[in-house]
């Protein structure tokens, strides 16, 4: 579609402030952002959205206008809900940059633009596509929180008979229809979202298609910061463990253009809604950022706790003002990638911090999440009845948090990507923030030196030989458990001897002959021969504390 037709669209509430000889220019897709640097997510064509969040004062106009027009973007599009009318710095850079400027009156929400441009841009399609959008934008723009992404597979639903849901990238269930009948459990959604990072990291043609049982699911992404389902960033990696996706019980391989166009229509509904969300965060993490600074730099815990005072409320509406708090540390890395991995923490680290069993956006917006470089770190307030317990035993517990999102995230990350996560005790006051978050730091790094894609330590780690074990030199790690373990291996390959199986069960059993022999399903004599076999090969006497220290850490480092 052309910009003219815009113009012409009564309903959409559009005013041009520059750029009348450019009104020919042809319309590819819509985008929503307030980022002071989009430019990664466009790709040309597209009519960009904003709401002038990004401008603090008249410099910022020139360089955004600049970014847009070497972008190729066909319009710019400002709304007046902020600041009322468009400021004359912006004016004046679309004017020096040719390029159109429309003025969105406050009264018209984007979202309602964006399903116009959607419909328009997609072309003709079948009456059920109208009846679905039609409808949401109705409900949509009835009331200033929109319909959710509920009421659009509801519609998907009844109008099409379809069987939907969204879930996120770590594999929650966000949304279904009701048609869709009983959640879908947690198992499923895990492996669905683990089929969908995989097709994303390898760039396989969606919608993408998995069986479970016989159940065949097609695939679609729901692509954040605005982008249309046809655009992609520059490196898949920037946006995979964040975006949301759309499961559809329906094989989509044999569906007409016209319903792929419709589905692909859905996914930018619901993308409207999840931006949305996202809006509804900035305060959260300002606060957040606040109060890791005050933290980060030393200041009083008078002051820290005054900031406390003011997030609690935000954070847990009537639930008390004076909770007590966790620190989670997360860190995405790539390898051979200068990619700015921080946003992609902090947007993870929201999601993967509600209860799995949670559905809805609704829980995450009671956690608080800022970023520093490439790392994300989440105040996560606990209800004051949390007081009865000691910290060990109340809020987040690092193993419960990677099991809930290791296999999802494993497949997204591939064989290039890391996510590391700490967790520290609860603190009950100000003076204890900072120490909590130097122990989620520390519980990071004992994760990050662990193998595997996905890894998490808890501040219960601190406090044993497991914090100490991951920083052992490679070369001193070798040595040591070739020392003690290499004569007992090669015994085993030769005479199958089961030494190795022999050595842990005995330790494990803290020496007991009795219950390690019950647990071989071996004679107290047999063991006693094979204890005896060790310490002859090794030179070591088991029934000393040293010897057994000796051995059970060579068998943790080995």
């Amino acid at each position: 579609m052309r910009l003219r037709a815009l113009l012409d669209t009564d309903a959409l509430g559009l005013k041009l402030l520059g750029g009348e000889d450019e009104l020919d220019r042809t319309v590819r897709g819509v985008m929503t952002t307030d980022l002071r640097d989009p430019s990664r997510y466009l790709s040309g064509g597209e009519l960009v959205l904003t709401g002038l969040a990004w401008r603090r004062n008249a410099a910022d106009s020139e360089p955004f206008v600049r970014l847009l027009a070497q972008a190729g973007v066909a319009a710019l599009g400002a709304g007046e809900a902020e600041l009322g009318d468009i400021p004359d710095d912006l004016v004046l850079a679309c004017a020096r940059h040719r390029l159109p400027l429309f003025a969105v009156h406050e009264s018209v929400a984007f979202a309602t633009i964006t399903e116009h441009v959607v419909r328009q841009v997609s072309g003709e399609r079948a009456g059920d596509l109208a009846a679905v959008v039609d409808r949401h934008r109705r409900m949509m723009t009835s009331g200033p929180a929109g319909g959710g992404p509920d009421v659009v597979l509801d519609l998907l639903g009844s109008d099409l008979d379809l069987r939907a849901w969204v879930l996120s990238p770590a594999g929650r269930l966000i949304a279904g229809s009701k048609a869709a009948g009983p959640a879908l459990p947690a198992d499923v959604c895990a492996k669905l979202a683990a089929e969908h990072l995989s097709a994303a990291r390898t760039a396989r043609r969606g919608p993408h298609r998995l069986t479970l049982g016989t159940t065949l699911y097609s695939l679609f992404p729901i692509r954040s910061s605005g982008r249309s389902a046809t655009q992609a960033a520059r490196d898949v990696r920037e946006t995979v463990l964040s975006d949301w996706l759309l499961a559809v019980e329906a094989d989509a391989s044999d569906w007409p253009e016209e319903r792929l166009d419709l589905l692909q229509g859905v996914t930018q509904l619901i993308a409207v809604e999840r931006d949305r969300r996202d809006a509804a965060r900035t305060v959260r993490r300002r606060l957040a950022q606040e109060v890791l600074e005050l933290v980060q730099t030393g200041a009083a815990p008078a002051e820290i706790a005054a900031r406390l005072r003011v997030a609690a409320p935000v954070l847990l509406p009537g639930l008390g003002a004076a909770p007590h708090w966790q620190v989670v540390v997360a860190r995405v890395e790539w390898e051979g990638s200068d990619i700015e991995a921080g946003p992609t923490a902090q947007s993870l680290l929201e999601e993967i911090l509600v209860d799995p069993l949670a559905t809805g956006p609704e829980p995450s917006d009671r956690i608080a999440v800022a970023h520093t470089g490439d790392e994300a770190i989440a105040l996560v307030p606990l209800p004051a009845v949390s007081a009865e317990h000691d910290g060990s035993e109340a809020g987040i517990l690092a193993d419960a948090l990677l099991d809930s999102v290791r296999d999802p995230l494993s497949a997204g990350l591939d064989d290039d990507g890391r996510v590391t996560l700490g967790v520290s005790a609860a603190v009950h006051s100000a003076e204890g923030l900072r120490g909590a978050l130097e122990e989620a730091r520390h519980a990071r790094r004992v994760a990050a030196a662990r193998p595997g894609r996905v890894c998490a330590a808890g501040h219960q780690e601190l406090a044993s030989h497991v914090l100490l074990l991951p920083f052992v030199p490679d070369d001193v790690r070798r040595a040591f458990t070739a020392r003690l373990l290499d004569p007992l291996r090669d015994y085993d390959r030769r005479h199958r001897a089961e030494l190795i199986p022999t050595l842990e069960a005995f330790l494990d059993c803290d020496g007991s002959w009795t219950r390690c022999a019950t647990r071989l399903h071996l004679h107290v004599n047999t063991l006693r021969y094979r204890v005896g076999r060790i310490e002859q090969l090794t030179g070591r006497d088991l029934s000393r504390l040293e010897d057994k220290l000796d051995f059970f850490l060579a068998l943790r480092m080995s």
